[in-house]
């Protein structure tokens, strides 16, 4: 993804919780079982670095004197509390999970106004690189926040699930078919959604496993899927991200510096069809989309590149200049012939070709190994962000529908689509002004 927000680091704002703290947090002191890492990272001095911890489920320690610091990628902190929620304009992370969640029988609003205090605290604790609130699995011990985001919201049948269908927005209502789907149900919507991101494996893992015990009796797992992007820092400078078919992708993705971005990417706070209680936040298109990398690398390069209409060594138009030079979308060849073809995939996606649909894609890549008729299952976990499905997603996905060239070389496999309710001030949780209002 091109130039994306990097993550805040807090140093120093604000004291651990302690271990045995009632559920929201207790602001009378310090945690008795340990030092946290918020105030272990104003020690970090102008290196910008945290100092890592160790310790048992009582609480993270210091480490001893002298041990070595966490890099940078360990050191990158995002806040929980804020207007939005974490896990939208922050960069791409290396290690992703997406999983969703079905209250269990009898489970109603007061249960899932239970869940998602416990989930906010949780989450809190470990973007701050505390421990988890209770029995921590010491799975992330030695690692700092590294950048994690943890992202929650509702599917169309968690609204009949918990008696507040006045509540649900008419934005949620399900995405049409489209010609490319091959979707297995079992793999798709929820009632509960959630987005876990951090630049360590373990730190990813260990957020997933917290969330999952969180769960309890009041929610199961529906589906789960697991993805990565590249590490930070792994190219010798930073650039867009490549897709598992060697394509730079996502070059012309709104940025948060572009006058409109909030306009296109979050619900207003007024002024807006969306009940009150969706104000700063988005909606979230979930799509499996399987790549048939056996049959695109039979391609060559000059293929592969008129099915997207970018150079494949840079992300350059095929029209010239650098990646982010604007595309001649009339320009001809000494043969008369468009330059860029009229099914490429970046003439179709653009804005101007779509009544100006835009939406901010933020995807993991994923791989489940081989299939059973011997090919890669492998592709991108996609999702995307914006104000209203029915303004983004959706005209961009039906334009696609009917002609890109790159359908022949993908498959939808399964797909969601969620309300994430604004970011949780202090002393809430997300989905407080809907689950209490």
């Amino acid at each position: 993804m091109t130039d994306q927000s990097l993550p805040q680091a807090r140093r120093g704002q604000a004291d651990a919780v302690a271990p045995d703290a009632p559920e929201g947090g207790a602001t009378g002191g310090p945690a008795t079982g340990g030092l946290s890492r918020r105030r272990l990272l104003g020690t970090a001095g102008a290196t910008g670095l945290v100092l890592g911890a160790a310790g048992g489920a009582a609480g993270y320690a210091a480490r001893p004197a002298g041990a070595t610091p966490l890099s940078s990628l360990g050191a990158g902190e995002v806040m929980f509390h804020g207007k939005h929620q974490p896990g939208i304009v922050q960069r791409l992370q290396a290690r992703g999970h997406l999983v969703a969640f079905d209250l269990a029988a009898g489970a109603g609003r007061k249960e899932a106004a239970a869940l998602l205090r416990r989930w906010s605290e949780t989450a809190r604790r470990l973007m701050a690189g505390e421990a988890a609130r209770q029995e921590d699995t010491g799975v992330a011990l030695d690692a700092g926040p590294s950048s994690l985001t943890i992202t929650f919201g509702f599917g169309h049948s968690f609204f009949a699930r918990t008696g507040l269908e006045k509540q649900r927005p008419g934005a949620l209502d399900p995405l049409p078919e489209f010609s490319s789907d091959r979707l297995d149900k079992a793999r798709g919507n929820g009632d509960l959604w959630v987005q876990i991101g951090a630049d360590d494996a373990l730190v990813a893992f260990h957020a997933l496993r917290a969330i999952q015990k969180d769960a309890g009796r009041a929610a199961r797992v529906r589906w789960q899927m697991n993805g990565f992007n590249r590490s930070p820092g792994a190219t010798a400078h930073p650039m867009t991200a490549r897709n598992l078919m060697g394509q730079v992708d996502g070059t012309r993705n709104p940025k948060p510096a572009d006058a409109d971005f909030d306009r296109r990417i979050f619900v207003p706070e007024s002024g807006s069809q969306d009940p009150a209680w969706m104000a700063n936040g988005s909606y979230a298109v979930v799509r499996r989309i399987r790549m048939l990398l056996d049959d695109w690398e039979q391609l060559s390069v000059k293929e592969q590149e008129d099915v997207i209409g970018r150079r494949k060594a840079d992300g350059a138009p095929l029209t010239g200049g650098t990646e982010t030079t604007e595309m001649d979308l009339e320009k001809t060849d000494r043969a008369g012939n468009l330059v860029v073809p009229l099914n490429a995939h970046a003439r179709i996606t653009r804005p101007d070709q779509n009544g100006g649909a835009a939406i901010l894609r933020r995807p993991f890549s994923y791989h489940d190994g081989i299939d059973a008729d011997g090919v890669p299952d492998a592709g991108l976990l996609f999702i995307c962000w914006q104000a209203d499905p029915l303004r983004g997603f959706v005209p961009l996905q039906r334009k696609l529908d009917r002609g890109d060239a790159l359908s022949r070389y993908i498959r939808h496999e399964a797909s969601g689509l969620f309300a994430v309710p604004g970011g949780a001030a202090e002393g809430e949780y997300v989905g407080q002004r809907l689950l209490e209002g």
